[in-house]
């Protein structure tokens, strides 16, 4: 089965042919750096990670992802004046706070990461060709605004299907000098009262980029006229993406050939928002969750099913990935279990991310997996094991949730994770050691010993079995 993604645009899942044979151009737009990012916004840097994950892993594609930074809008200036801060200061603090949350989770680091602040003269580049093509024009009160015209544009709200006249204007947006009260803002004049340092020099005089442009220019630069997808959650459709679109098409580019929307994480029906004080910060909720469970939680339903926050939810994830750590565990101990990409994944868990990305159908293929591994450890069927452990490594290498792999490597929070963990792994090779016993194979279970003596364990024979304990350092703790 070919990969087949659902089009926003077209509202179809449509089977993906790359623009050019083996290379995938992917934009996302990243997080405005106004403040501290929480578990809802991480869905869709997680399902987009998924994405191309899969698109590397299970169909070969060379991807270049570009997520942008938008270091400077509205709501930064605002927070920082509020807050006695400088506006590039409070942007870079939260660009970094950021930055650690996607690293907890696991997302790995896009191809490039450009800020807006770095791409004015792209942007300007951009606005004139619009001017001169007629789809935007200068405030005719010199307030250094320039505005796209909606109505010159005949394909506007194809992305959205919607018409013109059925848009109601947003209710913050500036009236001033437009044609349309529908027209937005490419350039933002300078006002009084804002920082210097937050306007650049242009022909129609000083100013900021808005918000549309700046994604547009920076798309251009990284992956060309016409890329692959264009992705990002689904309240961005509109305005958002669907100006991006009409000015990028307006200013004769092909801009996105397939759409993609995630939804939301929601609480109480709601989604999470700081405003509504629902918005949990991933460095608060690692505190109670491993960030493993975490992104397990994340992945758990199809992308464009909306998630619903529950008091359990993250509990119920911690359950799942440690039923998956507990097989890959005890599965360690009994066979040498194969790097995840040594082996290939089993053929229903590639239809079900082959079907629009269904990773809530590939992991019921994994936990499948990871019953029958259970089984036939229980059996002592140890070639079924050793293949079962390589698929689901396999399958959950591409979900970012092997629980085998380093990143996650003191993950749990606290010491108490950590021995947990440590525990976990000890334990298993412990039981490995009792079964060469009784199977009178003393040699491995020397072996197993010596290992353990050698990491610093201390192995202790008792009636009631082995026990272990931490030597100190330096002490010799052989035989």
């Amino acid at each position: 089965m070919s990969l087949h993604l659902y089009d926003t645009a077209t509202r179809e899942l449509r089977e993906f042919v790359p623009l050019e044979p083996g290379r995938v151009g992917l934009y996302i737009c990243g997080l405005t750096t106004q403040g501290t990012p929480h578990i809802g916004h991480m869905r869709f840097a997680v399902a987009f990670d998924i994405l191309r994950n899969w698109l590397e892993i299970g169909h070969g594609y060379d991807v270049t992802l570009v997520r942008n930074v938008t270091d400077i809008d509205d709501k930064i200036l605002r927070k920082s004046a509020e807050n006695g801060a400088q506006w590039w200061a409070w942007s870079y603090t939260h660009e970094r706070e950021t930055t650690q949350a996607l690293e907890t989770l696991g997302i790995r680091p896009p191809t490039y990461e450009p800020r807006a602040t770095g791409h004015v003269p792209e942007m300007l580049e951009l606005m004139d060709r619009l001017v001169e093509r007629g789809h935007a024009y200068p405030a005719p009160d010199d307030s250094g605004d320039v505005y796209f015209d909606v109505r010159s544009y005949p394909e506007y709200g194809s992305l959205t299907r919607q018409s013109i006249d059925d848009m109601e204007a947003a209710s913050d947006a500036d009236p001033r000098g437009k044609r349309d009260p529908r027209d937005f803002a490419l350039w933002k004049g300078h006002k009084e009262g804002e920082p210097e340092t937050a306007s650049w020099p242009t022909p129609y005089g000083r100013g900021r980029p808005g918000w549309h442009l700046e994604c547009s220019a920076m798309a251009r630069k990284y992956l060309g006229d016409t890329f692959d997808i264009h992705g990002g959650a689904v309240d961005l459709r509109f305005p958002h993406h669907e100006n991006e679109q009409a000015q990028s098409r307006a200013a004769g580019l092909g801009f996105a050939r397939y759409w993609m929307h995630n939804a939301w994480l929601t609480a109480a029906g709601e989604k999470m928002s700081k405003s509504l004080g629902n918005g949990m910060t991933i460095a608060e909720i690692t505190q109670v969750a491993r960030p493993l469970a975490v992104r397990y939680y994340l992945s758990a339903s199809h992308y464009r099913s909306t998630i619903e926050y529950q008091s359990t939810s993250l509990a119920e994830a911690e359950a799942a990935i440690s039923r998956i750590e507990g097989f890959l565990t005890r599965a360690a101990g009994q066979v040498t279990v194969a790097e995840p990409g040594e082996v290939t994944v089993p053929a229903a868990f590639a239809q079900a991310m082959d079907d629009d990305i269904n990773t809530a159908e590939a992991l019921a293929v994994v936990h499948e997996c990871v019953r029958v591994g259970n089984t036939a450890l229980d059996a002592g069927d140890l070639q079924t094991v050793q293949q079962v452990a390589g698929q689901v490594r396999a399958m959950t290498r591409v979900l970012g949730v092997d629980p085998l792999d380093p990143m996650w490597a003191g993950g749990s929070q606290g010491e108490d994770g950590y021995a947990a963990s440590l525990d976990a792994l000890i334990q298993a090779r412990l039981d490995a050691r009792a079964a060469a016993r009784k199977a009178r194979d003393f040699a491995t279970a020397d072996a197993i010993r010596d290992e353990l003596t050698a990491a610093g364990i201390a192995v202790e024979d008792t009636a009631a079995g082995a026990r272990w304990t931490l030597a100190p350092r330096g002490e010799n703790v052989g035989n």
